[in-house]
């Protein structure tokens, strides 16, 4: 049986560390809290980041077509502040819609309420982001607008590099990959049927 080592001798081996102190337990519900708050901020965003442009690029085919170019010419020409009161145009409009949709779904029609929610997120979203790129530069325009929209998009990138890296996030990337392949592949086979 081996001795027990003197306290007063030096050991190569490093001292244990303390353990990291732990958090108050009333913080827990705030933190909860803020990561619910931050998934669900990260969703809307995604949605936004994922429709953003093929619905702004829809927008814009539809506005070059006659009798409708003149309205992007108009919303280009306005000033800065009426360029910004423009936003509220889309979320006015779609407000009954989304009331309707409302309730369609308390009545009891819940998968009509939401495909109208849907279909309005979309169109709205299509909207704004068409008003986005018409408007941009005028908004630029206006410093407290340009201060603002560079920390929205320093806030949203790194939110956004937050969910990117996360596990959910890479696994949905992957799982979407390969359902676009599989798909690639079917209209492959069917283009070789057809043909055949």
């Amino acid at each position: 049986m081996t001795p027990p080592p003197d306290p007063a001798e030096p050991t190569d081996q490093p001292p244990p560390e303390a353990p990291a102190p732990r958090p108050p337990l009333w913080t827990l519900p705030w933190r909860l809290l803020r990561g619910l708050l931050h998934a669900l901020i990260a969703l809307l965003l995604l949605f936004e980041e994922w429709g953003w442009e093929p619905l702004q690029r829809l927008a814009a085919a539809i506005g070059r077509w006659p009798g409708l170019r003149w309205i992007e010419g108009w919303v280009r020409g306005l000033p800065p502040y009426g360029a910004l009161a423009l936003f509220a145009v889309p979320a006015i409009a779609l407000l009954p819609i989304k009331l309707a949709a409302l309730w369609a779904i308390h009545r009891g029609h819940t998968l009509i309420g939401l495909a109208v929610i849907i279909a309005a997120k979309l169109l709205g979203t299509a909207l704004v982001a068409r008003l986005f790129a018409l408007t941009h530069d005028t908004l630029m325009r206006l410093a407290w607008f340009a201060r603002l929209y560079a920390r929205w998009m320093a806030w949203k990138g790194a939110l956004l590099a937050w969910v990117r890296a996360s596990a959910v996030w890479r696994s949905a990337r992957a799982l979407r990959q390969r359902v676009a392949e599989a798909l690639r592949a079917a209209r492959a086979a069917l283009a070789a049927r057809w043909r055949a």
